[in-house]
């Protein structure tokens, strides 16, 4: 039976105060879940309404009714985990590396966060305005990418400057990244979903980069950040 104490640190976890204060994130669905009891994340507590068989002391059965009161989705399934926030790797610059300006939507950042799984990018980097990747909603967009990604929250523009590598920025009227020259290494910047790259990010940024329309009507105004994303990871790493 799940007690008011338990009850209140799960659900207080939605809030990002809350996930820094006690060091604990939410994770929900049993895929997801499975994932990163495999990975080297620490369990703080699974509630299950089947159990798992790991050791009994981190494993609470519940009923769904309980599982009810602390998800937060529509329709939980049929487990809930908390687990320990890890401390962030340093910064691998060997490679390429992306990097995000303000990106505000828990989905597209879960994508991204899955994108870079996918295209082998070992190091995402965040500008402190962008979302928490602990966010519950990005945590069930990544699909337990979570786990094979470097995240760090830095001065954005702190990290440029002081960084070696050359800095690629997308905006509009940037050259055709189809032909231009790409790197093996680098630091691919992606911005917010309604304004792009900031100004004091574009002002440091020191290679210009678009992803071309096709289209016999050329009305769309811009790509989803997370689509122009893949495109370009796609590209960088096609020349590699």
């Amino acid at each position: 039976m799940l007690s008011k104490n338990q009850i209140k640190l799960i659900t207080s976890l939605k809030q990002k105060k809350y996930r820094q204060q006690h060091g604990l994130f939410v994770v929900e669905g049993v895929k997801t879940i499975n994932e990163l009891l495999q990975s080297n994340l620490k369990l703080h507590a699974l509630y299950t309404t089947e159990t798992f068989n790991i050791d009994a002391k981190n494993e609470i059965l519940i009923t769904e009714i309980e599982l009810k009161k602390i998800s937060f989705l529509k329709s939980p399934n049929k487990a809930l985990a908390v687990f320990k926030i890890p401390k962030p790797k340093p910064i691998d610059e060997s490679q390429l590396i992306v990097a995000l300006d303000d990106v505000r939507d828990p989905g597209n950042l879960g994508t991204i966060i899955r994108l870079c799984d996918w295209f082998g990018v070992k190091d995402l980097v965040c500008s402190n305005e962008t979302v928490d990747c602990f966010n519950p909603k990005v945590i069930q967009a990544t699909m337990g990418s979570i786990t094979r990604v470097n995240l760090n929250y830095v001065n954005l523009i702190d990290f440029l400057n002081e960084s070696k590598l050359t800095s690629f920025g997308t905006f509009m009227d940037g050259d055709n990244v189809y032909n231009t020259q790409l790197p093996d290494s680098g630091i691919l910047i992606m911005g917010n979903e309604a304004n792009g790259i900031s100004e004091a990010i574009k002002s440091v940024v020191e290679k210009k980069i678009s992803i071309p329309k096709f289209g016999d009507i050329q009305e769309t105004e811009s790509l989803n950040v997370a689509t122009a994303t893949a495109v370009l990871l796609s590209e960088f790493k096609r020349r590699t």
